[in-house]
């Protein structure tokens, strides 16, 4: 008898075929929406293997009805939202898909320095509004890239693919990191500075480090009031490590000049949320690893995690 998996949500058929072949899967049939807790609480009394997003919680009280549960795959890098400590306390597996994002998350933070610097979503509403009525000298001026000093938090994969993309615009880039990395500073000619001196020079500061409890508000009311004017924080890692009151209260007051979010504390936003009503935020639904290549080689790579734990081999993407 194959091993019984569940899956959270509608997968391409590539990646659920693939499961298939090894497994009893049972899956979430809709895209578009979340499984709802009730029935996932069901699910997972039964199953041995989880294929999930990052938009399930999988935490003590459900990991405590699993039954036989060996294995839980995230389709994300991030995995803030499975309880890790429980799992490895019931002998459970936690994998997740980094690597294969890399480039396409270094793209999307790129994008949203130049369209928070240019205020193009900005401009794009003022055009559809109507308000174009003349050219003017200063109309929807915004702040330079090239040549800017970019500081970034989180020297990882896609903090050096990002690192690669500033060098096109002749930035001067700083980091700050865990542990200092010597080689890369060489390679790709930036420098290590303290977490201070890089929210005071830099023009633009981007958030790339893991979440975890160390760096829940990492950037609260104290770094804001360090950085510059003309300053942009740009945050495509996740939500929770910028403190979203304080930087609201920051833009309000103009004492940074923009902002653009790819992630928020709590997914997906409501559209009553204070951030929204700044013309100065640039904010996107998540989508940083969203190109279609890259979504279906993260799925493929679950799917592949899945199978390695499930068939008792180490998963090569295992996380505790």
């Amino acid at each position: 008898m194959k091993p019984k998996i569940y899956i959270t949500r509608k997968l391409p058929d590539l990646v659920v075929g693939k499961l298939k072949n090894e497994f009893e899967v049972r899956m979430w049939e809709k895209e578009e929406e979340q499984v709802p807790r009730e029935i996932l609480e069901k699910e997972i009394q039964e199953i041995e293997g989880l294929y999930c997003l990052l938009t399930e919680s999988i935490d003590r009280d459900l990991l405590n009805l699993a039954h036989s549960l060996k294995i839980v795959s995230n389709m994300a890098v991030g995995y803030n939202n499975i309880d890790v400590a429980a799992a490895t306390e019931k002998g459970i597996m936690v994998t997740n898909t980094p690597g294969v994002l890399t480039e396409t998350t270094a793209d999307l933070t790129f994008a949203l320095i130049m369209a928070s610097a240019r205020r193009l979503v900005e401009a794009s509403d003022y055009l559809r509004a109507g308000s174009w009525k003349t050219w003017s000298p200063m109309q929807l001026t915004g702040q330079d890239i090239y040549g800017a000093t970019m500081g970034i938090f989180g020297l990882g994969r896609i903090g050096e693919a990002l690192v690669k993309r500033a060098r096109g615009f002749d930035m001067n880039i700083l980091y700050h990191s865990r542990s200092r990395k010597p080689d890369v500073e060489e390679q790709l000619g930036i420098q290590y500075v303290s977490k201070e001196a890089l929210l005071r020079k830099s023009d633009f500061v981007c958030v790339l480090t893991p979440y975890t409890q160390e760096t829940v508000n990492y950037i609260g009311v104290k770094e804001l009031s360090i950085m510059k004017p003309n300053a942009i924080l740009i945050n495509t890692a996740r939500g929770g490590i910028v403190n979203e009151e304080a930087l609201y209260h920051a833009l309000k007051r103009g004492q940074i000049w923009g902002a653009g979010l790819d992630v928020f504390e709590e997914e997906p936003v409501g559209t009553d949320h204070p951030l929204l009503s700044l013309p100065n935020v640039v904010a996107l639904p998540h989508i940083g690893s969203a190109s279609y290549n890259t979504r279906l080689k993260m799925a493929l790579l679950a799917a592949e995690n899945l199978i390695q734990g499930l068939q008792g081999n180490t998963p090569k993407n295992l996380v505790n």
